[in-house]
């Protein structure tokens, strides 16, 4: 049986390491990538099972990554992260397509919860 892979964009160091071992221990073959410009370029050749996106990376929003990516069908769910956790940021990231939304901090318990769930949904359901 192979393990679930999740594609991470996360520009923070710090945040892409904590993250990339919480999800490793859980058994997820992670692959990260820091770059807005080239995201959808990488969710495309990686086919992962979940895209966890953080909406500020250098060159190109979370934003503009996720709205490419929605022109897709058969694009994986996608959980998109920010540092601001303002309500217009959530309702933009779900009008763009965003299977969720989660705030920074969260905790390790949230953050494998959710991409557990959306692991589970059926292709293209995102």
């Amino acid at each position: 049986m192979t393990s679930p892979r999740i594609l991470l964009i996360e520009d923070e160091d710090n945040i892409r390491e904590a993250m990339r071992f919480i999800l490793t221990r859980d058994g997820w073959e992670v692959t990260v990538h820091a770059d807005g410009a080239s995201a959808v370029r990488v969710v495309r050749e990686t086919q992962p099972d979940v895209v966890v996106l953080d909406v500020m990376l250098p060159h190109r929003s979370g934003f503009d990554v996720l709205k490419d990516l929605s022109a897709d069908p058969d694009r994986p769910p996608v959980l998109m992260l920010t540092a601001r956790g303002r309500g217009a940021d959530r309702d933009r990231a779900l009008s763009l397509g965003a299977t969720a939304f989660m705030s920074k901090p969260f905790s390790n318990a949230e953050l494998l919860d959710c991409v557990r769930g959306l692991a589970a949904q059926p292709p293209g359901a995102a």
